[in-house]
């Protein structure tokens, strides 16, 4: 991820999400997480930060790079 808005992050995730066969009418990702305080707390670090949540029961990762989908077993699913 380059120095990304929030709303360019919120746009990855939930392209991230629709990839997985979320539709983005089924949640509201503000219910799961603060986009700008996520932004400032990857894009800000001058170390790597790798940052895990739960959307709709989806396991994601963010980290500076941009955002990946964990599968059931603990691997990666794809890369945004």
């Amino acid at each position: 991820m380059d120095q990304s808005s929030p709303q360019t992050l919120t746009v990855e995730i939930i392209e991230a999400l629709e990839s997985y066969g979320v539709d983005r009418d089924q949640y509201q990702l503000y219910d799961y997480i603060d986009a700008g305080a996520l932004e400032q707390l990857v894009g800000g670090s001058s170390r790597a930060v790798e940052v895990c949540m739960a959307v709709e029961g989806i396991q994601l990762t963010v980290t500076g790079d941009g955002v990946e989908i964990i599968d059931p077993e603990g691997g990666y699913e794809k890369d945004q």
